[in-house]
């Protein structure tokens, strides 16, 4: 059986291996020849054989990569022809793609730097200047264009500027701007092209400085130690927001960098391991000290279930026993009572026969007395064995008590009406019971079934009065609850409809604050701009708020309690704050809780009685309050005219 396994196998891998070599030249020839396309543009490519991927689009060393680990994959999930496919798309890239593509940009990077020396002076992080921007004079101040546009002009050159911030004095616009690039190397390889770019236009820094010349158009550099150090209003710009650093202090920083976070991710990975294991292994031994816990009590609650089952049945034939014995016995009492009583009948009937007679009578009626006193003693005995059967009755019905309260010791759910209702079934329990060990004509038995009677009529009156007043009071609370909420309807529709001075008042609930748009626009764009701007934003905030798919707010145990709050990771709410400020952001998050608590469901604005003072839901007593005040002065006022 094995044998024929490892023939198998032996003879897939050699027709694999000479598959994978015919099918590797023919998907290079297809590339070659153009059948196949790879290169999307001269920073993104694709690979032509892994069409059903999500991702698609590579930069070419991801590719290359992409390609080299699947053709050298050994794995069964693989084909024959898909790791050809990939040796062959490896080839072409490294052979074809790699003469056109040029260098990658890591290599652009490594040129940039090259070109420059390293103990050079430059503005941390990575600044561009833009001087000569055309401004006009308009309503008595300097202005120009935006600082977006700009951007957009820049980004179109390839230059890959975040940001583009024009510069403002207190007559407007300066005609200069600075430039931000990303804080990496990507970024001072931008830096660097863009200030070739106005170089090679000689519209550079030297181009600038030079006196005596018409300037043209826009002039543009890198910043460095003698901008940084100048003093106009670039200089004051850069010191704000850089500092002047050389490349060599840079790439030693983040080469300490990069050594800190190895070390910090080694330790970090070390403690999760050393974690996971103590886990594992507390994990092993709750898992096992559970299983004996379940076990013992599985045995434990069958033990008890037999034992109870056992002493029940015990119980049951001791009593029908003992109650058997006491019913013979009876029987015999009487048997042997009626004997005597016809005897003593009889021998009073031959007394006047003669003497002889008569002296026999008297020793009959002496042996007639002496078995009356024994039967005297048995009926004694009677008495006693009756009373014996109650004792054992009663200690029968004490041991039922007591299984009863441990049943309801461990239901652990009376309340007021389930507890009247036991009682009764206790009282009817005793009935039974005194039905069954009382006699027909034992009056003192049923004296105590009439009373234990009349108690359980009484508690059931009771008990139907208690059902009675319940209803009765949920009846008066639901009317005067929704007596009360119509109070307050009118008394919102009355507030909102005058105009009062007051800290009682009406407040929409859910209505997005306005202002801390404008704020935030403010700071961004000009005055005319800004409300345009804050005004779309707004807008556009209100309508996620009424979006019912979009859920911002989870509910999570807080001590005990459940609560509502804000999350943390939602996107929208985190480029809110990212973009426009805390102040938007808190406006936001504050709507939010107002719609969850007062109109989760409906997400539409409702206007509620509010304490301004005390920042809370006001009551129908404030309210009632507010308006008599408000009566009294229009009349005060009447009067006065």
């Amino acid at each position: 059986m094995g044998s024929s396994v490892e023939h198998s196998s032996g003879e897939d891998t050699d027709v694999s291996d000479s598959e994978t070599e015919e099918y590797a030249e023919k998907a290079y020839e297809e590339l070659k020849n153009g059948k196949r396309q790879v290169k999307l543009s001269d920073q993104a490519y694709s690979c032509p054989y892994c069409t059903m991927k999500k991702k698609r689009d590579f930069q070419y060393k991801d590719l290359l990569q992409h390609a080299t680990s699947i053709g050298s994959c050994s794995s069964q999930k693989r084909t024959v022809r898909d790791r050809a496919n990939h040796l062959a798309l490896a080839k072409y890239l490294e052979n074809d793609i790699a003469s056109v593509v040029g260098p990658s940009k890591p290599s652009d990077e490594v040129d940039a730097l090259a070109d420059q020396d390293r103990d050079e002076m430059f503005v941390w992080p990575w600044i561009g200047i833009i001087v000569n921007i055309p401004t006009s004079f308009k309503d008595g101040r300097y202005v120009g264009e935006s600082g977006s546009k700009l951007r957009d002009e820049l980004a179109s050159r390839g230059f890959n500027p975040t940001r583009v911030r024009p510069l403002w004095n207190y007559q407007g616009h300066s005609g200069t701007a600075i430039v931000e690039f990303r804080k990496d190397w990507p970024g001072f390889t931008n830096a660097m092209n863009f200030e070739k770019y106005y170089d090679a236009k000689h519209h550079g820094k030297r181009n600038w400085l030079v006196k005596n010349e018409k300037k043209i158009d826009l002039y543009g550099w890198v910043a460095r130690a003698d901008d940084y150090n100048s003093n106009n209003i670039v200089g004051e710009n850069l010191r704000k927001i850089g500092d002047i650093r050389t490349i060599s202090d840079i790439m030693e920083e983040e080469d300490r960098k990069t050594n800190k976070l190895v070390g910090n991710l080694t330790n970090v990975i070390e403690a999760k391991k050393m974690t996971l294991l103590e886990m594992e292994s507390k994990y092993k031994e709750t898992e096992s000290s559970l299983s004996q816990l379940i076990k013992e009590k599985d045995n434990l609650h069958q033990a008890y279930n037999e034992e109870i089952k056992k002493i029940e049945s015990s119980a049951r034939d001791h009593f029908k026993r003992i109650f058997s014995d006491h019913e013979k016995l009876k029987i015999q009492l009487d048997t042997q009572k009626r004997d005597l009583e016809h005897r003593g009948q009889e021998l009073m009937k031959r007394e006047t026969h003669n003497e002889i007679e008569r002296k026999k009578l008297s020793e009959d009626l002496e042996q007639n007395a002496v078995k009356n006193c024994s039967l005297q003693a048995a009926a004694e005995e009677q008495r006693k064995a009756d009373e014996k059967v109650m004792r054992l009755a009663e200690e029968q019905k004490k041991q039922k008590e007591e299984l009863h309260k441990k049943i309801i010791n461990l239901e652990k759910q009376l309340d007021a009406k389930q507890a009247v209702q036991l009682e009764i079934e206790q009282l009817r329990g005793k009935v039974n019971v005194m039905k069954h060990m009382g006699d027909e004509e034992d009056l003192e038995v049923l004296n105590k079934v009439e009373l234990l009677l009349k108690a359980l009529r009484e508690k059931e009156g009771d008990l139907e009065d208690l059902e009675a007043l319940n209803q009765s009071l949920v009846v008066q609370e639901r009317k005067r609850n929704d007596e009360l909420q119509d109070a307050r309807k009118e008394m919102v529709n009355g507030l909102k409809d005058m105009s009062i001075n007051s800290h009682i008042g009406v407040k929409r609930m859910g209505e997005l604050d306005s202002k801390p748009f404008h704020e935030a626009m403010k700071r961004k764009y000009s005055e005319g701009e800004a409300d345009e701007r804050a005004t779309e934003l707004c807008s556009l905030w209100e309508e996620y708020l009424r979006d019912p798919n979009w859920h911002p707010i989870k509910v999570v145990n807080i001590n005990g309690k459940e609560q509502a709050v804000i999350r943390e990771d939602d996107e929208k709410l985190i480029d809110l704050k990212e973009n426009y400020g805390k102040e938007v952001y808190n406006a936001v998050t504050a709507t939010l809780s107002e719609i969850n608590e007062y109109n989760p469901s409906g997400r539409y604005i409702i206007s509620e009685l509010w304490n301004y003072n005390e920042g809370r839901r006001a009551n129908l007593k404030e309210g009632v309050a507010i308006l008599l005040k408000q009566w009294k002065y229009y009349k005060r006022k009447r009067g006065m005219e």
